[in-house]
């Protein structure tokens, strides 16, 4: 395990992942979310929520009436979060590709989280563009978490090598 390492230096217009809270945060984000999957838009919003939490790049939850919901199909298995409860599984899946879940909702979440209910949020490193307000985003390290790097947000992040006593 390595040791929680020093804080990237914030620019302007910057946001340090090392000053999000713990327990996690949940925030309102009109900023354009768009995700492509085969050259089509598989979601696109001004009405997304993201969770903010200590040494986390956010993971944005996106609501089911902006996403092509015909092309996600429920996944089995699940997982659970000690802040939001029990997930839900997404697999993407049309006639020419198949992608293992490529999201993930929770259908009951805890109080705190209650305004993201049955809202999905996708793994970037599975689609094949996602972007924020313009930006591409860049996958969370690891493939196990489901954060989105984009220029205004600093690490360095969890999910590197030697990360998970973080």
């Amino acid at each position: 395990m390595l040791p929680r390492p020093p804080a990237d230096p914030v620019g302007p217009g910057q946001e340090s992942v090392w000053d999000y809270p713990r327990p996690p945060a949940l925030q309102r984000v009109e900023k354009p979310i768009r995700i492509i999957v085969e050259d089509a838009m598989l979601a696109d919003t001004t009405a997304a929520y993201r969770v903010l939490e200590t040494s986390h790049p956010p993971v944005y939850y996106i609501p089911p009436a902006d996403i092509d919901i015909g092309r996600l199909v429920k996944s089995p298995g699940g997982s659970f979060c000690e802040w939001k409860g029990g997930a839900d599984y997404w697999a993407y899946q049309t006639p020419t590709r198949s992608i293992a879940k490529i999201a993930w909702s929770y259908p009951r979440p805890t109080p705190t989280f209650e305004p993201i209910t049955g809202y999905l949020a996708f793994y970037a490193h599975k689609v094949d563009q996602a972007t924020v307000d313009g930006q591409d985003v860049t996958p969370q390290p690891g493939n196990f978490y489901g954060g989105w790097i984009t220029p205004d947000i600093i690490g360095p992040y969890k999910g590197i090598p030697g990360s998970m006593g973080w």
